[in-house]
Protein backbone atom coordinates (compact mmCIF):
# COMPACT_ATOMS: atom_id res chain seq x y z
CA UNK A 1 0.00 0.00 0.00
CA UNK A 2 1.34 3.42 -0.93
CA UNK A 3 1.48 5.73 2.08
CA UNK A 4 0.56 9.40 1.98
CA UNK A 5 3.50 11.79 2.41
CA UNK A 6 4.07 13.03 5.94
CA UNK A 7 4.16 16.69 6.86
CA UNK A 8 7.91 16.45 7.31
CA UNK A 9 8.25 14.97 3.82
CA UNK A 10 6.22 17.76 2.25
CA UNK A 11 7.95 20.52 4.18
CA UNK A 12 11.37 19.04 3.53
CA UNK A 13 10.60 19.04 -0.18
CA UNK A 14 9.46 22.66 0.05
CA UNK A 15 12.56 23.58 2.04
CA UNK A 16 14.75 21.82 -0.52
CA UNK A 17 13.17 23.90 -3.24
CA UNK A 18 13.78 27.05 -1.22
CA UNK A 19 17.33 25.94 -0.45
CA UNK A 20 17.94 25.76 -4.16
CA UNK A 21 17.46 29.52 -4.11
CA UNK A 22 20.51 30.04 -1.94
CA UNK A 23 24.17 29.95 -2.76
CA UNK A 24 25.19 29.14 0.82
CA UNK A 25 23.49 27.82 3.93
CA UNK A 26 23.69 31.12 5.81
CA UNK A 27 20.73 33.33 6.63
CA UNK A 28 22.26 36.14 4.57
CA UNK A 29 22.78 34.08 1.43
CA UNK A 30 21.55 35.67 -1.79
CA UNK A 31 19.05 33.43 -3.62
CA UNK A 32 18.98 32.64 -7.29
CA UNK A 33 15.56 31.76 -8.75
CA UNK A 34 15.01 28.02 -8.89
CA UNK A 35 12.47 28.45 -11.67
CA UNK A 36 12.07 30.94 -14.46
CA UNK A 37 10.56 34.16 -13.07
CA UNK A 38 7.22 35.40 -14.41
CA UNK A 39 7.28 37.63 -17.48
CA UNK A 40 6.07 40.47 -15.26
CA UNK A 41 8.91 40.15 -12.70
CA UNK A 42 10.70 43.36 -11.69
CA UNK A 43 14.31 43.45 -10.55
CA UNK A 44 15.02 45.45 -7.37
CA UNK A 45 16.27 48.98 -7.94
CA UNK A 46 19.44 50.26 -6.30
CA UNK A 47 17.27 52.39 -4.00
CA UNK A 48 15.31 49.33 -2.87
CA UNK A 49 18.43 47.23 -2.31
CA UNK A 50 19.84 49.97 -0.07
CA UNK A 51 16.59 50.08 1.91
CA UNK A 52 16.52 46.31 2.38
CA UNK A 53 20.06 46.24 3.73
CA UNK A 54 18.98 48.54 6.58
CA UNK A 55 16.47 46.03 7.98
CA UNK A 56 18.01 44.81 11.24
CA UNK A 57 17.26 41.40 12.83
CA UNK A 58 18.58 42.68 16.18
CA UNK A 59 16.00 45.47 16.25
CA UNK A 60 13.27 42.99 15.37
CA UNK A 61 14.38 40.75 18.24
CA UNK A 62 14.43 43.70 20.64
CA UNK A 63 10.86 44.61 19.68
CA UNK A 64 9.60 41.06 20.19
CA UNK A 65 11.29 40.75 23.57
CA UNK A 66 9.97 44.15 24.71
CA UNK A 67 6.41 43.24 23.79
CA UNK A 68 6.74 39.92 25.60
CA UNK A 69 7.97 41.77 28.70
CA UNK A 70 4.49 43.24 29.29
CA UNK A 71 3.36 39.81 30.53
CA UNK A 72 0.05 39.74 28.71
CA UNK A 73 -1.31 41.91 25.92
CA UNK A 74 -4.78 40.43 26.03
CA UNK A 75 -7.39 42.86 24.70
CA UNK A 76 -9.31 42.57 27.98
CA UNK A 77 -6.22 43.03 30.15
CA UNK A 78 -5.45 46.10 32.24
CA UNK A 79 -5.01 49.36 30.30
CA UNK A 80 -3.71 51.70 33.02
CA UNK A 81 -0.71 49.79 34.39
CA UNK A 82 2.60 51.25 33.12
CA UNK A 83 4.35 47.87 33.16
CA UNK A 84 1.84 45.13 32.41
CA UNK A 85 -1.05 44.60 30.04
CA UNK A 86 -2.21 45.88 26.70
CA UNK A 87 -2.21 49.50 27.84
CA UNK A 88 1.50 49.40 28.64
CA UNK A 89 2.20 47.79 25.23
CA UNK A 90 0.07 50.44 23.52
CA UNK A 91 1.97 53.30 25.15
CA UNK A 92 5.35 51.75 24.30
CA UNK A 93 4.34 51.28 20.66
CA UNK A 94 3.17 54.89 20.48
CA UNK A 95 6.56 56.07 21.76
CA UNK A 96 8.44 53.85 19.31
CA UNK A 97 6.48 55.08 16.30
CA UNK A 98 6.83 58.68 17.45
CA UNK A 99 10.57 58.07 17.59
CA UNK A 100 10.46 56.85 13.99
CA UNK A 101 8.49 59.93 13.00
CA UNK A 102 11.19 62.29 14.26
CA UNK A 103 13.36 61.27 11.30
CA UNK A 104 10.63 61.99 8.73
CA UNK A 105 10.85 65.80 8.61
CA UNK A 106 7.14 65.99 9.35
CA UNK A 107 6.04 63.48 6.71
CA UNK A 108 5.07 60.81 9.29
CA UNK A 109 2.31 61.40 11.83
CA UNK A 110 1.33 59.02 14.63
CA UNK A 111 -2.03 58.57 16.34
CA UNK A 112 -3.94 56.38 18.75
CA UNK A 113 -7.05 55.24 16.89
CA UNK A 114 -9.51 54.27 19.62
CA UNK A 115 -13.14 53.32 20.05
CA UNK A 116 -15.25 51.49 22.62
CA UNK A 117 -16.35 48.03 21.53
CA UNK A 118 -19.71 47.15 23.02
CA UNK A 119 -20.35 43.64 24.40
CA UNK A 120 -20.02 41.00 21.70
CA UNK A 121 -18.64 37.47 21.35
CA UNK A 122 -15.35 37.39 23.33
CA UNK A 123 -16.03 40.95 24.60
CA UNK A 124 -18.04 40.58 27.84
CA UNK A 125 -18.15 44.30 28.73
CA UNK A 126 -17.61 47.63 26.92
CA UNK A 127 -13.90 47.67 26.09
CA UNK A 128 -11.64 50.36 24.68
CA UNK A 129 -9.75 49.05 21.67
CA UNK A 130 -6.84 51.10 20.38
CA UNK A 131 -4.81 50.84 17.19
CA UNK A 132 -1.42 52.56 17.07
CA UNK A 133 -1.10 54.01 13.57
CA UNK A 134 1.73 55.84 11.81
CA UNK A 135 1.03 57.46 8.43
CA UNK A 136 3.91 58.35 6.10
CA UNK A 137 2.35 60.81 3.68
CA UNK A 138 3.23 60.42 0.01
CA UNK A 139 5.12 63.25 -1.65
CA UNK A 140 3.61 62.93 -5.14
CA UNK A 141 0.25 61.13 -5.03
CA UNK A 142 -0.63 61.06 -1.31
CA UNK A 143 -4.22 60.02 -2.06
CA UNK A 144 -2.94 56.54 -2.95
CA UNK A 145 -2.70 54.49 0.24
CA UNK A 146 -0.91 51.23 1.14
CA UNK A 147 -1.36 49.63 4.58
CA UNK A 148 0.78 47.15 6.53
CA UNK A 149 -0.22 45.77 9.94
CA UNK A 150 0.45 43.32 12.74
CA UNK A 151 -1.69 42.76 15.85
CA UNK A 152 -0.20 43.50 19.25
CA UNK A 153 -2.80 41.76 21.40
CA UNK A 154 -2.07 38.22 22.63
CA UNK A 155 -3.84 35.26 24.26
CA UNK A 156 -3.38 31.85 25.90
CA UNK A 157 -5.40 28.65 25.41
CA UNK A 158 -8.47 30.17 27.07
CA UNK A 159 -9.29 33.13 24.84
CA UNK A 160 -11.11 34.84 27.72
CA UNK A 161 -8.18 34.58 30.15
CA UNK A 162 -7.00 38.19 30.44
CA UNK A 163 -4.65 37.77 33.42
CA UNK A 164 -2.31 34.81 32.77
CA UNK A 165 1.02 35.44 31.05
CA UNK A 166 0.45 35.50 27.30
CA UNK A 167 3.84 36.37 25.76
CA UNK A 168 2.66 36.16 22.13
CA UNK A 169 6.16 36.28 20.66
CA UNK A 170 5.31 34.65 17.34
CA UNK A 171 1.58 35.48 17.46
CA UNK A 172 1.97 38.31 16.90
CA UNK A 173 4.83 40.32 18.32
CA UNK A 174 6.73 39.09 15.25
CA UNK A 175 4.29 40.82 12.90
CA UNK A 176 4.33 44.03 14.93
CA UNK A 177 8.14 43.94 14.88
CA UNK A 178 8.02 43.81 11.08
CA UNK A 179 5.73 46.86 11.03
CA UNK A 180 7.95 48.87 13.39
CA UNK A 181 11.09 48.02 11.45
CA UNK A 182 9.47 49.07 8.18
CA UNK A 183 8.33 52.34 9.76
CA UNK A 184 11.86 53.01 11.05
CA UNK A 185 13.54 52.35 7.71
CA UNK A 186 10.98 54.15 5.54
CA UNK A 187 10.41 57.22 7.74
CA UNK A 188 13.67 58.74 6.47
CA UNK A 189 12.56 58.35 2.86
CA UNK A 190 10.05 60.04 0.57
CA UNK A 191 7.58 57.57 -0.92
CA UNK A 192 5.48 58.87 -3.78
CA UNK A 193 2.29 57.39 -2.29
CA UNK A 194 1.14 57.16 1.33
CA UNK A 195 2.12 54.18 3.52
CA UNK A 196 0.25 53.38 6.75
CA UNK A 197 1.99 51.32 9.46
CA UNK A 198 -0.45 49.89 12.01
CA UNK A 199 -0.24 47.86 15.23
CA UNK A 200 -3.84 46.81 15.78
CA UNK A 201 -5.61 45.37 18.83
CA UNK A 202 -8.57 43.06 19.30
CA UNK A 203 -7.51 40.50 16.69
CA UNK A 204 -7.77 37.47 18.97
CA UNK A 205 -11.21 38.58 20.16
CA UNK A 206 -12.62 39.00 16.65
CA UNK A 207 -10.56 41.27 14.34
CA UNK A 208 -12.06 44.33 16.03
CA UNK A 209 -9.16 46.75 15.68
CA UNK A 210 -8.60 45.99 12.04
CA UNK A 211 -12.32 46.26 11.29
CA UNK A 212 -12.37 49.69 12.91
CA UNK A 213 -9.36 50.83 10.88
CA UNK A 214 -10.76 49.48 7.61
CA UNK A 215 -14.13 51.13 8.22
CA UNK A 216 -12.47 54.42 9.14
CA UNK A 217 -10.55 54.39 5.85
CA UNK A 218 -13.68 53.40 3.92
CA UNK A 219 -15.75 56.19 5.49
CA UNK A 220 -13.02 58.68 4.54
CA UNK A 221 -13.10 57.49 0.93
CA UNK A 222 -9.45 56.42 1.07
CA UNK A 223 -8.01 54.87 -2.09
CA UNK A 224 -6.43 51.85 -0.37
CA UNK A 225 -4.79 49.97 -3.24
CA UNK A 226 -3.17 47.25 -1.08
CA UNK A 227 -3.16 45.98 2.49
CA UNK A 228 -0.87 43.38 4.05
CA UNK A 229 -1.12 41.86 7.49
CA UNK A 230 1.81 40.04 9.07
CA UNK A 231 0.51 37.47 11.52
CA UNK A 232 2.70 34.64 12.87
CA UNK A 233 5.90 35.41 10.94
CA UNK A 234 8.45 34.61 13.65
CA UNK A 235 9.56 31.05 12.95
CA UNK A 236 10.43 28.76 10.07
CA UNK A 237 10.10 25.58 12.16
CA UNK A 238 7.00 23.35 12.09
CA UNK A 239 5.62 21.40 15.04
CA UNK A 240 7.51 18.27 13.94
CA UNK A 241 10.83 20.09 13.64
CA UNK A 242 10.88 20.47 9.85
CA UNK A 243 12.37 23.81 8.75
CA UNK A 244 11.74 26.00 5.72
CA UNK A 245 13.70 29.18 6.47
CA UNK A 246 13.47 30.79 3.04
CA UNK A 247 9.71 30.63 2.40
CA UNK A 248 6.85 32.90 3.44
CA UNK A 249 3.23 32.07 2.70
CA UNK A 250 0.98 34.75 1.23
CA UNK A 251 -2.75 34.02 1.50
CA UNK A 252 -4.71 35.66 -1.31
CA UNK A 253 -8.48 35.48 -1.77
CA UNK A 254 -9.88 34.76 -5.23
CA UNK A 255 -13.52 35.67 -5.70
CA UNK A 256 -13.97 38.90 -3.70
CA UNK A 257 -16.12 38.63 -0.59
CA UNK A 258 -17.56 42.05 -1.48
CA UNK A 259 -18.79 40.84 -4.89
CA UNK A 260 -22.35 41.84 -5.80
CA UNK A 261 -24.81 39.35 -7.37
CA UNK A 262 -24.42 41.17 -10.69
CA UNK A 263 -20.63 40.91 -10.52
CA UNK A 264 -20.89 37.22 -9.62
CA UNK A 265 -23.12 36.56 -12.63
CA UNK A 266 -20.69 38.41 -14.90
CA UNK A 267 -17.71 36.50 -13.55
CA UNK A 268 -19.45 33.18 -14.09
CA UNK A 269 -20.01 34.11 -17.71
CA UNK A 270 -16.48 35.29 -18.55
CA UNK A 271 -14.19 33.69 -15.94
CA UNK A 272 -11.66 35.56 -13.85
CA UNK A 273 -11.99 33.51 -10.67
CA UNK A 274 -8.20 33.72 -10.35
CA UNK A 275 -8.01 37.41 -11.21
CA UNK A 276 -9.33 39.32 -8.24
CA UNK A 277 -7.48 42.48 -7.26
CA UNK A 278 -5.99 40.50 -4.35
CA UNK A 279 -4.69 37.76 -6.66
CA UNK A 280 -3.10 40.47 -8.84
CA UNK A 281 -1.55 41.91 -5.68
CA UNK A 282 -0.14 38.49 -4.78
CA UNK A 283 1.37 38.13 -8.25
CA UNK A 284 2.90 41.58 -7.83
CA UNK A 285 4.50 40.56 -4.52
CA UNK A 286 6.10 37.57 -6.22
CA UNK A 287 7.23 39.80 -9.09
CA UNK A 288 9.10 42.21 -6.82
CA UNK A 289 10.00 40.22 -3.68
CA UNK A 290 10.77 36.64 -4.73
CA UNK A 291 14.44 37.26 -5.51
CA UNK A 292 18.01 37.51 -4.24
CA UNK A 293 17.45 40.90 -2.62
CA UNK A 294 15.02 39.49 -0.04
CA UNK A 295 16.50 36.00 0.19
CA UNK A 296 12.99 34.57 0.18
CA UNK A 297 10.54 32.51 -1.82
CA UNK A 298 6.97 33.82 -1.73
CA UNK A 299 4.57 30.89 -1.70
CA UNK A 300 1.16 32.23 -2.77
CA UNK A 301 -1.76 30.29 -1.32
CA UNK A 302 -5.01 30.60 -3.25
CA UNK A 303 -7.18 30.95 -0.15
CA UNK A 304 -8.47 33.81 1.97
CA UNK A 305 -6.80 32.30 5.05
CA UNK A 306 -6.15 29.03 6.88
CA UNK A 307 -8.95 26.67 7.90
CA UNK A 308 -10.82 27.60 11.11
CA UNK A 309 -8.97 30.92 11.47
CA UNK A 310 -8.78 34.40 10.06
CA UNK A 311 -6.65 37.51 10.12
CA UNK A 312 -6.71 41.29 10.00
CA UNK A 313 -6.78 41.42 6.20
CA UNK A 314 -10.35 40.08 6.20
CA UNK A 315 -12.10 43.33 7.27
CA UNK A 316 -10.29 45.07 4.40
CA UNK A 317 -11.43 42.38 1.95
CA UNK A 318 -14.98 42.76 3.21
CA UNK A 319 -14.85 46.44 2.33
CA UNK A 320 -13.59 45.84 -1.18
CA UNK A 321 -9.89 46.52 -0.67
CA UNK A 322 -7.14 44.23 -2.05
CA UNK A 323 -5.62 42.57 1.04
CA UNK A 324 -3.47 39.54 1.80
CA UNK A 325 -1.87 37.77 4.78
CA UNK A 326 1.79 36.87 5.34
CA UNK A 327 2.32 33.81 7.56
CA UNK A 328 5.27 31.51 8.22
CA UNK A 329 5.49 28.28 6.18
CA UNK A 330 4.09 25.96 8.88
CA UNK A 331 2.84 26.84 12.33
CA UNK A 332 4.05 25.19 15.53
CA UNK A 333 0.85 24.46 17.45
CA UNK A 334 2.81 23.03 20.39
CA UNK A 335 3.72 26.61 21.32
CA UNK A 336 1.07 28.81 19.72
CA UNK A 337 -1.49 30.04 22.29
CA UNK A 338 -0.20 27.54 24.86
CA UNK A 339 -0.05 28.60 28.51
CA UNK A 340 3.49 29.30 29.72
CA UNK A 341 4.66 26.17 31.55
CA UNK A 342 7.37 23.50 31.81
CA UNK A 343 6.32 19.85 31.59
CA UNK A 344 7.68 16.89 33.56
CA UNK A 345 10.59 16.46 31.15
CA UNK A 346 11.64 20.08 31.44
CA UNK A 347 10.25 20.98 28.00
CA UNK A 348 9.02 24.55 27.84
CA UNK A 349 5.69 25.58 26.33
CA UNK A 350 4.22 28.91 25.41
CA UNK A 351 4.66 31.46 22.63
CA UNK A 352 8.10 32.58 23.78
CA UNK A 353 10.95 34.43 22.00
CA UNK A 354 13.14 31.32 22.32
CA UNK A 355 11.06 29.70 19.61
CA UNK A 356 11.47 32.61 17.16
CA UNK A 357 14.01 32.95 14.35
CA UNK A 358 14.75 36.66 14.08
CA UNK A 359 16.89 36.38 10.95
CA UNK A 360 13.89 34.72 9.29
CA UNK A 361 11.54 37.48 10.47
CA UNK A 362 13.94 40.06 9.08
CA UNK A 363 13.72 38.38 5.68
CA UNK A 364 9.92 38.50 5.94
CA UNK A 365 10.27 42.23 6.62
CA UNK A 366 12.33 42.51 3.44
CA UNK A 367 9.54 40.86 1.44
CA UNK A 368 7.08 43.38 2.87
CA UNK A 369 9.46 46.24 2.20
CA UNK A 370 10.06 45.23 -1.41
CA UNK A 371 6.33 45.05 -2.05
CA UNK A 372 5.34 48.24 -0.21
CA UNK A 373 8.17 50.42 -1.46
CA UNK A 374 7.70 49.35 -5.08
CA UNK A 375 3.95 49.88 -4.81
CA UNK A 376 4.46 53.34 -3.35
CA UNK A 377 7.08 54.40 -5.93
CA UNK A 378 5.40 52.92 -9.02
CA UNK A 379 2.25 54.35 -10.60
CA UNK A 380 -1.05 53.19 -9.15
CA UNK A 381 -3.00 50.22 -10.48
CA UNK A 382 -4.91 51.33 -13.62
CA UNK A 383 -8.55 52.17 -13.00
CA UNK A 384 -11.62 51.49 -15.15
CA UNK A 385 -9.86 48.75 -17.12
CA UNK A 386 -12.26 47.27 -19.65
CA UNK A 387 -12.40 44.79 -22.51
CA UNK A 388 -14.71 45.74 -25.39
CA UNK A 389 -17.32 43.05 -26.12
CA UNK A 390 -19.67 44.93 -28.44
CA UNK A 391 -18.70 42.98 -31.58
CA UNK A 392 -17.72 39.46 -32.61
CA UNK A 393 -14.05 39.66 -33.57
CA UNK A 394 -10.86 37.66 -33.20
CA UNK A 395 -8.95 40.69 -31.93
CA UNK A 396 -9.25 42.29 -28.50
CA UNK A 397 -9.58 45.97 -27.62
CA UNK A 398 -8.71 47.05 -24.09
CA UNK A 399 -9.39 50.43 -22.48
CA UNK A 400 -8.46 52.10 -19.20
CA UNK A 401 -8.33 55.50 -17.52
CA UNK A 402 -5.06 57.41 -17.52
CA UNK A 403 -3.47 57.80 -14.09
CA UNK A 404 -2.71 61.19 -12.53
CA UNK A 405 0.93 60.49 -11.62
CA UNK A 406 3.26 63.17 -13.06
CA UNK A 407 5.95 60.55 -13.79
CA UNK A 408 3.61 58.17 -15.62
CA UNK A 409 5.41 56.93 -18.74
CA UNK A 410 2.84 54.59 -20.27
CA UNK A 411 1.21 51.19 -20.05
CA UNK A 412 1.76 47.53 -20.81
CA UNK A 413 -0.79 44.93 -21.87
CA UNK A 414 -0.23 41.46 -20.41
CA UNK A 415 -1.85 38.12 -21.15
CA UNK A 416 -1.73 34.41 -20.38
CA UNK A 417 -3.52 31.20 -21.19
CA UNK A 418 -6.69 30.76 -19.14
CA UNK A 419 -5.08 27.77 -17.39
CA UNK A 420 -1.81 29.55 -16.55
CA UNK A 421 -1.29 30.91 -13.01
CA UNK A 422 1.15 33.69 -14.01
CA UNK A 423 1.22 36.32 -16.76
CA UNK A 424 3.37 35.02 -19.60
CA UNK A 425 3.44 37.87 -22.14
CA UNK A 426 4.08 41.61 -21.81
CA UNK A 427 3.47 44.16 -24.59
CA UNK A 428 4.48 47.84 -24.15
CA UNK A 429 1.77 50.02 -25.71
CA UNK A 430 2.86 53.56 -24.80
CA UNK A 431 1.08 56.42 -23.07
CA UNK A 432 -2.37 55.61 -24.38
CA UNK A 433 -5.73 54.64 -22.88
CA UNK A 434 -6.75 52.00 -25.41
CA UNK A 435 -5.01 49.28 -27.39
CA UNK A 436 -6.06 46.49 -29.72
CA UNK A 437 -4.28 43.15 -29.64
CA UNK A 438 -4.51 40.66 -32.50
CA UNK A 439 -5.53 37.85 -30.16
CA UNK A 440 -8.98 36.54 -29.32
CA UNK A 441 -10.38 37.51 -25.93
CA UNK A 442 -12.13 34.13 -25.95
CA UNK A 443 -8.85 32.23 -25.62
CA UNK A 444 -6.67 34.11 -23.14
CA UNK A 445 -6.90 36.40 -20.12
CA UNK A 446 -5.71 39.99 -20.53
CA UNK A 447 -4.57 42.66 -18.11
CA UNK A 448 -3.00 46.11 -18.12
CA UNK A 449 -0.39 47.70 -15.85
CA UNK A 450 1.09 51.19 -15.59
CA UNK A 451 4.78 52.02 -16.05
CA UNK A 452 6.59 54.92 -14.36
CA UNK A 453 9.43 57.01 -15.75
CA UNK A 454 11.88 55.11 -13.55
CA UNK A 455 10.68 51.78 -14.99
CA UNK A 456 8.65 50.59 -12.00
CA UNK A 457 5.40 48.80 -12.83
CA UNK A 458 2.07 48.73 -11.00
CA UNK A 459 0.04 45.63 -10.20
CA UNK A 460 -2.05 44.38 -13.11
CA UNK A 461 -5.65 45.49 -13.51
CA UNK A 462 -8.02 42.81 -14.81
CA UNK A 463 -10.46 44.27 -17.36
CA UNK A 464 -14.22 44.03 -16.98
CA UNK A 465 -16.33 43.37 -20.09
CA UNK A 466 -17.75 46.55 -21.64
CA UNK A 467 -20.35 46.77 -24.40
Amino acid sequence: MRRSPTRRTVLTATAASAAALTTTGTADAAPAPATRPPATAQRPTRELRTLLKEIDPARIEATVRRLVSFGTRHTLSVQDDPNRGIGAARDWLLAELNSCATASAGRMTVELQSYVQQPAPRIPAPTKITNVVATLRGSVTPERVYVVSGHYDSRVTDVMDATSDAPGADDDASGVAVVLELARVMARRRPAATIVFAAVAGEEQGLYGSAHMAQTLKAAGADVQAMFTNDIVGSATADDGARDPYTIRLFAEGVPSSETPEQAALRRSVGGENDSATRQLARFVRDVADNDATGMRVRVIYRRDRYLRGGDHIPFLERGYPAARFTEPAEDYAHQHQDVRVDDTGKQYGDLPEFCDFAYTARVAKVNAAALWTLAQAPGTPKSAGIITSALTNSTRLTWARGAEPDLAGYEVVWRETTAPEWTHVLPVGDVTTHEVDLSKDNVFFGVRAVGAAGLRSPVAFPAPQA
